[in-house]
């Protein structure tokens, strides 16, 4: 949402990257609304994508019915609304993640809570 002042705005932003241990990630599971919004993680920007699905995802979703379903070679990975492929040993950082960067992830054939997006 845009701002409109009225006067002179001289208040520096306290969301910047320096304000945090590390940048950012808003990180959502597409159509499992269980989950009413991203999940906002700070997380190192050497974060690796095994690490972030074998361990960060297992603790923030592992206890929906669906996580252990999940079909890992199908999954669909999105950085902001472009879809990409990513690379396991690679970083958040090689794929382009920055503070506030938002990580979507869609699996398909589990669509939602008993298919309930489906």
């Amino acid at each position: 949402m845009s701002v409109t002042a009225i006067g002179r705005y001289d208040h520096a932003s306290h969301d910047t990257a320096h304000h945090f241990a590390a940048p950012l990630l808003y990180v959502g599971w597409d159509e499992h609304m269980m989950f009413a919004a991203p999940a906002v993680l700070a997380l190192a920007p050497d974060t690796t994508f095994a690490h972030l699905r074998g361990t960060v995802l297992a603790k923030l979703y592992g206890e929906h019915p669906d996580f252990a379903a999940i079909d890992w070679s199908r999954v669909q990975w999105f950085r902001g609304g472009t879809m990409f492929t990513p690379t396991m040993d690679g970083t958040l950082a090689s794929h382009g993640f920055g503070h506030k960067s938002v990580l979507r992830f869609r699996t398909p054939g589990l669509e939602g809570l008993r298919g309930s997006c489906g």
